[in-house]
């Protein structure tokens, strides 16, 4: 793995980073990294040996607090949504075979599982030896589009290769303070926006809730935010005004609508940037900081990470910025597998090697890439064409009176599937309207045959439209 993987994975705890007393500060609470490391090393003491530690992954410092205490342990650390229900709960904590769970001030027991609170002010005075970097740092589960929610396996040389390759290409440094609000269980919110800042040695400020008062406040140079925070944020002039200090904005976990990266650009000054990654790649392909920051585009991989498209026979497909294929990834920051399933892993895994992302793209002949969608609903077969949502959604969200739109492919007995666009309209604009609109900016075969105007889409904790819900 390099030297990344030879340095602690937690390096700033490690001594060396200059220390303040609110190095973190999480929904409001300020501690030092001395203060975190020493009731992470606390707690540490108590899970070591443990074959799992699930953590109730509230955006609070209990929860920092618990995973960095895992992550001390050499414990693999499975982070439970709080949103979770009783059966997906359940799941997870059979699955993973977590014999303890991390809860904060005022959670309640669980059964079938030993429950402990964390606590902020614990000490311990032990040394800790660091885990071996091909050691189990995460179990995190998988949406579960498919049957029940997977668990992928992290390893810390992963995480390590991962945030090394983000400070490289966002050039993250200590000098960095990261402002986020995303959800603690998921890649984006937990591993770059906490371990990130553990790394780097930048000052985190968790705010709780991703509102547009609350990033504004915080002063950061570095944002993290899906696709639906920097769209309320480019809503309030004022709130994204105030960040016209910072030096990168981070979009991820979905496509970025190009209007919003464009007003984006004119209230702070600073056009955001995009990243592509997933649970069990992690980032690996990501606009840089000093490089060109195109609407509609994830830049190109990351250090370390090579990418392919490939077609339907599993032949090539060229990077002429048209030829739509499934992407393919290899590099450091792949996941090693899912926890008891071979099943799983023989159809995610090609013979030499590389990761089948199941997402559909296109890569330019600058190596630009851009993500048309998931192959599964966001590919979309009519009459023998192969039409992008994507691109079918930009085109929508380019007419004035389009707040978003999402489009998936509705079975057709002539055509096999056809084009059905879910629209969230302002304005009086009809179904007839936007699908000719299309028609005019795309080829006539990839309008949409049906719209539907909706007030609202359904969606995740991280703002991924949950289009297998609109196909139902």
């Amino acid at each position: 793995m390099g030297e990344g993987a030879a340095r602690p994975l937690l390096t700033a705890l490690a001594g060396g980073v200059r220390d303040e007393a609110d190095a973190l500060r999480i929904d409001g609470y300020a501690m030092s990294r001395e203060q975190l490391l020493g009731a992470a090393t606390a707690l540490a003491g108590r899970v070591a040996g443990a074959p799992a530690l699930a953590v109730l992954a509230r955006p609070s410092a209990e929860t920092v607090v618990a995973v960095v205490g895992g992550l001390l342990a050499g414990v693999p650390v499975v982070p439970l949504p709080p949103d979770s229900g009783p059966k997906e709960r359940d799941h997870i904590l059979r699955d993973s075979g977590a014999a303890l769970l991390a809860v904060g001030a005022g959670d309640s027991q669980v059964d079938g599982v030993e429950t402990f609170q964390v606590e902020l002010t614990a000490r311990s005075g032990g040394a800790l030896t660091e885990p071996a970097p091909e050691r189990t740092a995460f179990v995190l589960y998988t949406s579960g589009t498919t049957g029940a929610p997977k668990g992928a396996v992290i390893h810390r040389s992963a995480v390590a290769a991962g945030l090394d390759a983000l400070a490289d290409a966002w050039q993250w440094t200590a000098d960095d303070t990261l402002v986020h609000g995303l959800p603690l269980f998921h890649v984006h919110g937990l591993v770059l926006g906490v371990l990130g800042a553990l790394r780097t040695g930048s000052r985190l400020v968790h705010t709780g809730r991703p509102t547009p008062g609350a990033y504004a406040e915080a002063r950061g140079s570095l944002y993290f935010g899906v696709p639906t925070v920097w769209s309320r944020l480019a809503a309030d002039e004022g709130a994204a005004k105030e960040l016209a200090s910072a030096r990168l904005l981070v979009s991820g976990s979905a496509p970025l609508p190009v209007p919003v990266f464009e007003r984006l650009a004119a209230l702070t000054g600073q056009a955001p940037i995009e990243r592509y990654g997933m649970t069990e790649s992690l980032i690996t392909v990501s606009t840089r900081a000093d490089g060109e920051r195109r609407p509609g585009s994830v830049g190109l991989p990351v250090e370390g990470v090579r990418t392919r498209l490939v077609g339907e026979d599993g032949a090539p497909v060229p990077n002429d910025g048209e030829t739509v294929g499934e992407l393919q990834v290899c590099g450091p920051t792949l996941f090693s597998g899912y926890l008891g399933r071979p099943d799983a892993d023989a159809e995610a895994w090609t013979a030499d090697g590389w990761f089948r992302t199941g997402d559909v793209a296109v890569i330019g002949p600058d190596g630009f890439h851009r993500i048309v969608g998931r192959a599964s609903v966001d590919l979309i077969k009519s009459g023998g064409y192969r039409i992008g949502a994507g691109e079918v959604e930009a085109a929508l969200r380019d007419h004035p009176a389009v707040a978003d739109a999402a489009v998936v492919g509705a079975p057709d007995a002539d055509l096999g599937q056809v084009v059905v666009a879910y629209v969230i309209a302002d304005g009086a604009v009809t179904g007839e309207q936007l699908s000719a609109f299309v028609a005019e900016r795309l080829s006539a075969h990839k309008r949409p045959r049906r719209v539907v105007l909706v007030e609202e889409l359904p969606r995740n904790a991280m703002g991924k439209v949950l289009k297998k819900q609109l196909l139902e």
